[in-house]
């Protein structure tokens, strides 16, 4: 696993022109988690999908000599949001070995790490909300990916597996990977915090400024 901090720098995510998340800047070392706090609808999921590759940006994020937009960047993270990426249609054994097949790793590893291997070949569509998400977040202890982009990763889930995820979160740190969170609860580890605002208000209507990246030819 790659021993590098990641660094953002006045990263910006626009959408019909205007801002949605403005000018963030900060550092998480190797072997430490950020927590992105703030109210409802300033921005943390849109930072975490941007992150992703998943929106365009602006401004800059690196994670050692890798670059957000570049193929490499996409081969260090793993990005788990609020749906959990599973095919309804296949078991949970075989949605692991999806997922196996592209990150590596070994599918009984993952299938313990969230207590899923009885109901390892049941169809993932038939599993409740809980257990889905138990299923989405297993992909994590598939392959070693630097950073976890992590959405609110704890929600249905009972005390137990908030447990189990936080371990396996702690493990990851200890092997020198690094995570960005969203959530609200403190998972019992020592997380820095970042905390995100709303842009300013800007105006609207015709002729007004816009950040719209691809408007401004910023992005490409």
């Amino acid at each position: 696993m790659t021993a590098a901090p990641l660094i953002l720098d006045n990263l910006s995510v626009a959408r019909a022109g205007g801002r949605i998340v403005s000018d963030v800047s900060f550092e998480v070392a190797p072997g430490t988690a950020l927590a992105l706090r703030g109210p409802n609808g300033v921005g943390k999921s849109t930072l975490l999908r941007a992150l992703a590759g998943l929106l365009p940006a602006t401004g800059t994020a690196r994670l050692g000599d890798r670059q957000l937009g570049s193929d490499d960047w996409v081969d260090a993270i793993a990005h788990a949001g609020h749906r959990d990426a599973i095919k309804a249609a296949l078991s949970v054994r075989e949605n692991l070995a999806f997922w196996a097949a592209l990150l590596g790793g070994d599918v009984d590893t993952a299938l313990a790490a969230f207590d899923l291997a009885p109901l390892a070949d049941r169809p993932a569509g038939l599993c409740s909300a809980g257990q889905k998400r138990r299923l989405g977040l297993a992909r994590l202890a598939l392959g070693h990916r630097s950073l976890w982009l992590l959405d609110e990763p704890t929600v249905s889930l009972d005390a137990g597996h908030v447990a189990r995820f936080a371990e396996l979160l702690r493990a990851h740190l200890d092997r020198g990977g690094l995570a960005v969170i969203a959530t609200h609860i403190t998972l019992g580890l020592d997380l820095a915090e970042h905390h995100l605002t709303p842009p300013e208000e800007r105006p609207a209507g015709p002729g007004a400024p816009s950040d719209d990246p691809f408007l401004s030819g910023e992005f490409a």
